[in-house]
């Protein structure tokens, strides 16, 4: 009797283990995956800054990170810092590039590794010799912040900031020359969103705009505003062509309108014709 159930006590424990891992496997492949498609991918460094037992100063830095431009354009931290944010533990390791937190002179190079026409500017203008010069000159977060970084614009040149470090005046030049073209590129920008409204496609126009932007906010790093000056036609020249085809895909969109209107007109005439035409037929 002993040699029958031997085989029957082998038998269940392995067809209880192969329950087991089917089960486990059922739970991790079904019952815990997302049922919207794919999973959302990991990311190492949100996940330990945004998690409770993470130091407020530190959890602030994704606070800080999810209000800036960076975040708008899926800019992620080891674009900047480097590591590997899919795997939790290499996510800070050399092995993997991370770089951390620079030191204060080292970070123009660090930010110039995407803006690369801006760093340039900066090197050869006032500010950028005085931080290569005595170590303590304005860099790249002293106007634009180190986490919460928003679109450059010339609200970022304002009294408050400026004086920290010296005068308004000289300051508030540079943003007089930079006033008309800047307006004029948040005004093609908006006209842009308003022709997508419409549902007409404005990706190369939106690319022009791009391009003449970085272009324009590349050269204001030189802190040169005799040089905007010189270059303002320049720039104005090549926001009025954008502003040209800008103004020629309203005026189709007018036109299809009023066509579309005149024909709808024309379609109701002749209804009201066919109408009177048949009820004096059966007169």
């Amino acid at each position: 009797m002993r040699y029958f159930f031997l085989p029957v006590i082998i038998i269940f424990i392995l067809a209880s283990s192969a329950l087991a891992s089917y089960r486990e496997a059922f739970e991790k492949e079904f019952l815990f995956k997302s049922w919207g498609g794919e999973e959302p991918e990991v990311n190492a460094c949100i996940d330990c800054h945004s998690s409770d037992i993470m130091k407020k100063e530190f959890q602030s830095v994704m606070q800080s990170w999810k209000r800036s431009w960076h975040y708008q354009n899926n800019v992620l931290c080891h674009d900047c810092h480097g590591g590997d944010y899919k795997d939790a533990t290499m996510s800070m390791s050399h092995q993997r590039g991370f770089l951390g937190t620079p030191k204060y002179t080292e970070v123009p190079d660090f930010c110039g590794k995407c803006h690369i026409g801006i760093l340039r500017n900066y090197l050869e203008s006032g500010h950028g010799k005085a931080l290569q010069a005595t170590g303590k000159g304005p860099n790249c977060v002293t106007c634009h912040g180190s986490h919460n970084i928003q679109k450059a614009n010339i609200e970022i040149i304002n009294e408050g900031l400026c004086t920290k470090c010296h005068t308004y005046e000289r300051a508030k030049i540079m943003k007089q020359a930079l006033f008309a073209t800047e307006n004029k590129i948040r005004d093609i920008d908006k006209k842009l969103e308003d022709l997508k409204i419409e549902g007409i496609y404005v990706g190369d126009e939106k690319r022009e705009l791009f391009s003449t932007q970085a272009e324009f906010r590349a050269l204001f790093h030189t802190i040169d505003a005799d040089l905007v000056k010189q270059r303002t036609d320049d720039f104005t020249r090549k926001l009025n062509v954008i502003d040209t085809k800008i103004k020629n895909s309203f005026n189709e969109i007018h036109f299809r309108k009023n066509f579309s209107a005149f024909l709808m007109l024309i379609f109701i005439g002749l209804s009201i014709v066919v109408s009177l035409l048949s009820k004096t037929y059966k007169d």
